[in-house]
């Protein structure tokens, strides 16, 4: 395949593949066929017939010796079986994973382009770090790392060429849009008041009207209520308006309960009230004394953690991350697939860059 007539070969797609058969579960596979192989019966045959081999090359040899040549022939023999039940797993896996390493080829090879454009292109020793850094995890050199990962069938250059693109990416989203993510403080204090462990550090002000249900609590008594509570919800214009909502309703009672910590209301309220938005009422509820209208004043993350904080930031600047660069690199492919069809004639040109154009508009 041609990227903007940079090539793919085919040994990179079969190595590729390779690659990615390493993170299945190749390997559960390949030990499962192992242990098939060994209880076949023809596998104690085989065993016999190499000792028969060693003992008429090896006449006049003590039994220690060829028994000691036997154990290593043994190993040999175990070794075949190993590499033959890995590569029996690699192909049960190999042709569903064809397309996903071509298609990860290809924006490998557009995201190398935009690098190399913009000239931000990853070092071969900012490469070289995290396979070293890798291969030390696993209390190995690097060219033992390497080593390893060809007798799994692996070429290290397809580990090296994915880290190589996804490091030269970052750069370009960050020198083309690294301006535009922007994440207020009300966003961070947002996803942190929602988080199921911090609850308790989020102090909300809070309103409530009360309609309570005289007699038994009988469904047509509260659905009655629930019908006034829900006419009441469409008058909402806002925590000013609440205390006068209230009046005309028989019974009904007003209540600014001031500030509350999210963790001292009951579920569900204190989910609608965690969720709202401020200035907002949510959906009545049932509570021990009647239907209940509560809304959302204001707000604060009295307490919130530091490190919370930062993981929340760090979490929202990669979703907008993300976001601009799955964008961008699907304007690349359409600029890349408009390239290719231009020798297909004008009109299918012309078709093609009005669709890369309405793409770009919709981005």
């Amino acid at each position: 395949m041609l990227v903007n007539d940079d090539p793919i070969t085919g040994y990179e797609i079969d190595q590729r593949q390779r690659f990615m058969a390493m993170s299945t579960n190749i390997g559960e596979r390949a030990q499962a066929n192992f242990k098939r192989a060994l209880q076949d019966p023809s596998v104690s045959e085989r065993l016999k017939g190499i000792l028969g081999q060693i003992i008429e090359a090896n006449k006049g040899k003590t039994k220690a010796q060829i028994l000691a040549i036997f154990e290593e022939r043994k190993k040999q023999f175990a070794l075949g079986l190993q590499k033959q039940a890995m590569e029996s797993a690699r192909a049960s896996v190999f042709p569903a994973l064809r397309k996903q390493a071509l298609d990860e080829l290809v924006e490998e090879r557009l995201k190398m382009q935009e690098a190399k454009r913009l000239n931000v292109t990853a070092s071969e020793e900012d490469v070289g770090r995290i396979v070293k850094s890798i291969a030390e995890k696993n209390k190995m050199t690097e060219a033992q790392f390497a080593q390893h990962l060809s007798s799994m069938g692996s070429d290290i250059e397809a580990m090296r060429a994915r880290f190589r693109s996804t490091m030269s990416w970052n750069e370009v989203i960050k020198r083309k849009y690294g301006h535009q993510i922007a994440i207020s403080e009300r966003d961070v204090e947002r996803m942190v008041s929602q988080g199921p462990a911090v609850d308790d550090q989020v102090e909300l002000q809070i309103q409530r009207i009360v309609l309570p249900i005289a007699g038994k609590l009988a469904q047509k008594s509260v659905d009655a209520r629930v019908a006034e509570a829900e006419a009441m919800r469409a008058k909402f214009s806002g925590c000013s308006s609440m205390a006068g909502l209230s009046g005309g309703i028989a019974g009904a009672k007003f209540e600014d309960l001031g500030t509350r910590k999210a963790g001292t209301l009951s579920e569900p309220t204190r989910s609608f009230l965690i969720n709202a938005k401020d200035g907002e009422m949510v959906p009545p509820t049932v509570g021990s004394s009647g239907v209940e209208l509560y809304a959302v004043c204001g707000r604060q993350v009295v307490k919130a953690d530091e490190q919370k904080r930062t993981a929340a930031l760090e979490e929202l600047r990669q979703k907008e991350f993300e976001l601009f660069a799955k964008r961008h690199l699907r304007s690349l492919r359409d600029e890349a697939t408009c390239r290719f069809v231009a020798d297909a004639g004008v009109t299918a040109a012309k078709d093609c860059n009005l669709r890369s154009a309405a793409n770009k508009t919709t981005q």
